[in-house]
This record gives structure tokens, sequence and C-alpha cells, in this order.
């Protein structure tokens, strides 16, 4: 297994053109010349970011799982320790049973309260 290559943002801030174009997502570094014709957004959106950081604009779109498997083709290093920034881990969201359960209930006994009340003040009214 080959060792990883390490650049700076200034190796990377060098690569902003449609020439050259590379990323940094998560500390790793990506070439991602060949994919702008390809990628789904538009070349524009890559080179809008080219030459620097461009995490947060990945990580908002919300890229399938897919889109990072095919990242990985296209990495090239990693940031230099000095210049990794800290990433912070995605907490999966908490989906417990007892708030579906609770929820469940709700959602049927105000409707089940209130057809009964409507059949009661039906039969008041109009059975007499």
């Amino acid at each position: 297994m080959s060792e990883v290559k390490t650049y700076s943002l200034a190796d990377v801030k060098s690569h902003n053109t449609n020439k050259s174009t590379w990323i940094v997502i998560h500390n790793d570094i990506y070439d991602v010349t060949e994919f702008l014709n390809e990628h789904p957004g538009g070349e524009e959106v890559l080179l809008e970011q080219a030459g620097r950081e461009a995490t947060e604009a990945f990580e908002d779109v919300g890229h399938s799982s897919d889109a990072r498997e095919m990242m990985k083709k296209f990495k090239v290093g990693e940031l230099i320790e000095a210049e990794r920034k800290q990433i912070p881990v995605k907490k999966e969201p908490d989906w417990k049973m007892d708030q579906q359960d609770d929820n469940q209930l709700k959602q049927w006994i105000v409707p089940l309260i209130l057809g009964l009340l409507a059949t009661i003040l039906y039969r008041f009214y109009f059975t007499q």
C-alpha cells in the first residue's frame, strides 16, 4: 500500500481552474477535474469551491452514499497535519419507540373522542 501524499492549503489553492480542480472535503484532497462535466449539479458548483475547503458546502447538499463512494477514486492526498480541521462527528437521530408509541396514541385518541362526542350529540338532538 502506498503512502498517502500530504499537501498544504497553499498547494490546493493553486488548483482552482477548470484545467486542474482540487477541493478539500473532510481533510482529504480530491482532484475532480475529470468529474467536472459529469457532476449532476454542473461544473460551476465544483469550480466555486475549487482550490479550497469545501466540506461545509458538500455536507449542506446532502450527498448520497453512492456519491461518497464515487469520490474515493478522485482522492489525491490529505491536508498536512498542521492545517487539518476537527471534523465534528454527526450524531444519528435517536428514534425511540417510546416517542412513537406516545404519538400513535395521540393520533387516534383525539378523532375517537370527537367521533363519540358527535354521535352523542346527534342522538340527543335528532332522535327525539
